[in-house]
């Protein structure tokens, strides 16, 4: 019974070893993945700064200034774009977005443009409407992506079809950190400015409207490009930390099992001496 007892403990011991070197290289993998995400989300911030800067110029130096994007009407039909991972193995990441956003639809007529593996199963089996699930796969979406749905949208938007347009994703604060955040896209909140900073020296060709009709879709395509890239670093930065718990935990079983087969052997050994000197 005793050799029965340390034959399965020694399979266990293998079993988890086998866990712990898959977990050491997933967390390995998410690290390496997670300085990439993150020169994306420091690289993508110069531009999105540019065109938000822009747009305040336009709105604060004419008091007058109008736009169906500045406009905000009944909110009959809402978007999300909701942005969760192709995988799991990610802690609470897509857990915890993908329960934000379905606290968010509450009382609204919405459809959803999920982005990620998990946010269209996930919604896929919720029967929420969807919208497109052309980006089944978060990982191979690109900036090029980005700016081509966001045309999309805000001609929508500017059809009437839909009345705003909102972007769920996961904020990358710290490795440790990563807080999921409804973000809205359209329409703009123009922010009130003081007087003396209405002034602007940007004179806009062909004119202050042309451009700001034209570079509105950036600006979403930018938002949205940008909230791809905070979520694809938190989303390696919740792997890392998960598989770094999991190898802790499998490094605490093997302790705890190698224990308990010494002390299984260290009684085996203990019976066979028992078992000599009463036959002797």
């Amino acid at each position: 019974m005793a050799g029965v007892s340390t034959k399965e403990i020694k399979n266990r011991i293998r079993s988890m070893e086998s866990t712990k070197q898959i977990t050491k290289a997933m967390e390995m993998v998410a690290a390496s993945k997670l300085r990439h995400a993150q020169a994306r989300v420091t690289n993508s911030r110069p531009y999105f700064e540019i065109l938000y800067n822009t747009i305040s110029d336009i709105v604060s130096a004419n008091s007058e200034f109008s736009s169906p994007y500045l406009t905000k009407r009944p909110v009959k039909k809402s978007v999300y774009i909701v942005i969760a991972g192709d995988r799991g193995l990610a802690g609470g990441y897509n857990n915890n977005i993908l329960k934000l956003a379905e606290a968010e639809f509450a009382g609204k007529e919405v459809s959803v443009l999920p982005i990620g593996k998990k946010a269209v199963d996930y919604f896929r089996s919720h029967k929420t409407p969807i919208l497109s699930e052309q980006y089944l796969s978060a990982a191979d979406m690109n900036v090029g992506d980005c700016f081509t749905l966001s045309k999309q949208l805000c001609n929508l938007f500017l059809n009437g079809e839909i009345d705003e347009i909102r972007i769920g994703y996961t904020n990358f604060v710290s490795v440790l950190s990563q807080t999921p955040s409804i973000l809205q896209a359209l329409p703009l909140t123009a922010h009130p400015v003081p007087k003396e900073s209405k002034q602007s020296d940007i004179l806009y060709e062909p004119g202050s409207d042309e451009v700001f009709k034209a570079i509105i879709p950036e600006y979403v395509g930018g938002i949205l490009y940008g909230a791809l890239c905070e979520s694809r670093a938190a989303e390696q930065a919740a792997r890392r930390t998960a598989m770094d718990s999991a190898t802790q935990n499998a490094n605490d079983m093997i302790a705890e099992l190698s224990l308990k087969f010494n002390q299984a052997r260290q009684a085996a050994i203990t019976q066979e001496i028992t078992e000599i000197i009463a036959g002797s």
